[in-house]
């Protein structure tokens, strides 16, 4: 083949590449009660949409209600989005005080898409109660490798500070910001970590530990995934928050009495630390984890281990309502994956289905109890 048909066809390919592109338009009709100054952004499944970071694809006002914005897609392809004012804490709802699914689109041709939320996730929020126990507050800790500081809040369970003796295990969450403080959550629901560890400690059904929680940051999926700002953000919290936590508190800091736990990207990264970094963690909490196609290379990580197990106990769950459904075969493909390598339910981990739970603060709160006892419980496992 010559050179000039080699460039004819290469000029063909990539003519028909641009001819298959679609035109979409997100248009958004805002509601009345938009603050005046406010810009509305759509943060979504793909690098045109910000790879779901809620403040960085913004739209262009049309009007004093109206913006939008065209995107170019190959046919085929679907998206998910949501439409927000620039961070989570400000997304678009269309019903009253309830966070909706993602909103989806198949691109089959050119489409205009409009969206006509009816109000703001902050507007007339009815947080949750207040801290229960004592809380303190470590600001703006910087990594190597990661572009954002974040902040530390660190709940001390009820003995701390009338046993100066006394130390203690140690729980790493991700999203810290949604956890125990009402002031900082997402729309005004947490996990009501401090409520539920509180209640469990004095019923004398799970051990008095220490609750670190690190909060997120705008490049949240990219560091709770298998990728290079993942491995960072590890590196992060054994390197850095680990230490400032161990000088600081009365802990035990070893493998035995250190665990990590979150919710969707923050359960996938959980079961990520535990698998990279065995010497550092021996627990794990993974609720409502994404172990589906976006996260392919942690089955395929653990399909290829042939070490014999790891001493670890690791606890999986989902819901079944909405966004959750989707959750469900990674969930079984993981459990099938441990039991395969040697992993024992009922002592290595335990998994749970809720097919009426949703993917929200308040579903992670109402089932928090069931990982704290596997991690924590006093009563050994068998």
């Amino acid at each position: 083949m010559t050179l000039s048909i080699r460039v004819l066809l290469s000029l063909c390919v990539l003519s028909a590449l641009a001819c298959s592109q679609n035109r979409v338009t997100i248009r958004v009709v805002t509601p009345p009660s938009t603050p005046r100054d406010a810009t509305i952004f759509i943060a979504g499944s793909c690098p045109a949409f910000g790879d779901w970071a809620p403040g960085q694809t913004s739209l262009s006002r049309d009007d004093d209600s109206t913006w939008s914005r065209d995107f170019s897609f190959p046919a085929g392809i679907e998206l998910e989005f949501k439409i927000t004012r620039g961070s989570w804490n400000r997304q678009a709802l269309f019903l009253p005080g309830t966070i909706p699914p993602n909103l989806r689109l198949a691109v089959d041709g050119d489409t205009v898409v409009t969206v006509r939320p009816t109000g703001w996730s902050d507007e007339g929020i009815q947080r949750d109660g207040g801290i229960v126990g004592t809380v303190r507050y470590h600001r703006a800790l910087v990594g190597t490798g990661l572009r954002f500081a974040r902040d530390l809040i660190v709940w001390l369970p009820p003995s701390y500070e009338r046993d100066s003796e006394r130390r203690y295990p140690v729980l790493y969450m991700h999203d810290g910001q949604n956890i125990i403080d009402p002031s900082t959550s997402f729309i005004g629901a947490e996990w009501r970590v401090d409520e539920v560890a509180d209640s469990l400690i004095r019923a004398d059904r799970m051990q008095e530990i220490i609750v670190v929680g690190i909060s997120n940051t705008p490049d949240r999926m990219a560091e709770y995934s298998d990728t290079e700002p993942g491995h960072a953000y590890a590196n992060f919290v054994i390197g850095t928050v680990k230490p400032l936590i161990d000088s600081t508190y009365r802990t035990l800091p070893d493998r035995r009495h250190t665990a990590v736990m979150g919710s969707s990207m923050g359960g996938l990264i959980s079961f990520l630390f535990l698998w990279w970094h065995p010497e550092v963690f021996s627990k794990a909490g993974c609720l409502s984890s994404v172990f589906d196609a976006r996260a392919t290379s942690v089955l395929e990580m653990v399909r290829d281990d042939s070490r014999p197990p790891k001493d670890v106990k690791i606890y999986l769950d989902c819901g079944g309502y909405g966004d959750e459904s989707h959750l469900k075969p990674g969930l079984d493909d993981m459990v099938s994956l441990l039991t395969q390598k040697g992993y024992r339910e009922g002592s290595d981990f335990e998994w749970f289905y809720d097919p009426a739970a949703t993917h929200n603060e308040q579903a992670w709160s109402a089932r928090l109890w069931r990982p704290l006892e596997f991690l924590f419980g006093t009563v050994p496992t068998h």
